[in-house]
């Protein structure tokens, strides 16, 4: 593996799966691999899950770390080509060129605009990263993707239905917000589960938050929660802005809100969120307290997600 930006830079989806989830019964199997081998943490906008799953994930792997926040540790960047930079003092050619010098990879989390659709979903910032940067990188959430996330999501699923021998029914439902979010955990989450055969895949959202067709195509998609939840066996709530109507929101009530009365119309339902969530706001308290709220153990496998990556590209570097 010589990058990892999205799903399609994994040969196998199922193998990857069944790797990450060795990995976490034998985290450090592999520690001999990163010896000598540094692991590079750049962040344009802030995290907590990432950050930290990210760095145990390098450790387990016995690799050193360094941790950059842009907006704290570093000069302002200026992003454009052709800049007269006034107001800014590095450019991101030199930027991630240096960054790059000073470790074997270049793990990178940015941000969508979302004022410019045409330029997030070129993802514009990330292949500069990729353009400018001399060891392989790893997409830690980009403008329209977050695959880290998407490998430890399929990764809990798989534990909770024997590595998908059960077939089973999976939505993802939008859910309110107070701001515009971006669309990368949903259309990331929709393009690996495409790739699994034995999941029966609904999406669920208001109408004029349709994702994007390269993310959605083929999916069924309602405007009708209550019907999507029927004989659900995992939920998996997300909020996210308007696609046609870029970066917008319209649906400002809490009717789209994850309840207790909607997770009864569901095959007792696994309950996911990426976190942080907004509780009450996102999902009620009754639900994500409830035991079949599964969040933690999607967020402890943030982990072996990340570490599984890591592995991959050490190893096409000996």
């Amino acid at each position: 593996m010589k990058k990892f930006f999205s799903v399609e830079d994994v040969i196998s989806v199922y193998d990857i799966i069944k790797e990450a989830i060795f990995l976490k019964k034998n985290p450090y199997e592999f520690q001999h691999i990163g010896k000598n081998k540094t692991i590079g943490l750049v962040f344009f906008n802030p995290s907590l899950r990432t950050r930290i799953s990210c760095q145990k994930a390098a450790f387990n792997l016995g690799c050193n770390t360094w941790i950059l926040d842009i907006h704290k540790d570093s000069w302002k960047i200026e992003m454009n080509d052709g800049s007269v930079m006034k107001m800014t003092q590095e450019h991101i050619k030199e930027a991630i060129s240096v960054m790059s010098i000073y470790c074997d990879i270049l793990a990178v989390r940015t941000f969508p605009n979302l004022f410019d659709k045409n330029y997030d979903y070129k993802e514009v910032i990330f292949n500069k990263i990729l353009k400018y940067s001399r060891v392989p990188v790893v997409n830690m959430e980009s403008a329209t993707l977050h695959p880290l996330q998407s490998l430890a999501d399929v990764m809990t699923i798989a534990e909770y239905t024997s590595l998908f021998r059960k077939r089973c029914k999976v939505v993802l439902s939008w859910a309110p917000h107070i701001n515009p979010l971006p669309h990368s955990v949903a259309n990331s989450f929709s393009q690996w589960i495409s790739k699994i055969d034995k999941i029966d895949f609904t999406i669920t959202c208001p109408e004029r938050y349709d994702l994007h067709k390269k993310f959605s195509n083929g999916i069924y998609t309602t405007y009708n929660q209550n019907e999507a939840f029927i004989n659900a066996d995992f939920i998996y709530a997300k909020n996210w802005s308007s696609y046609l109507d870029y970066g917008k929101i319209f649906c400002t009530n809490y009717d789209w809100m994850i309840t207790e009365n909607k997770m009864k119309l569901t095959n007792k339902a696994k309950f996911m969120h990426c976190l942080p969530v907004r509780r009450n706001v996102v999902v009620e308290d009754a639900v994500l307290d409830s035991k079949y709220s599964i969040v933690l153990q999607q967020a402890e496998n943030r982990i072996y997600a990340s570490q599984i990556i890591f592995l991959k590209i050490i190893q096409s570097l000996l």
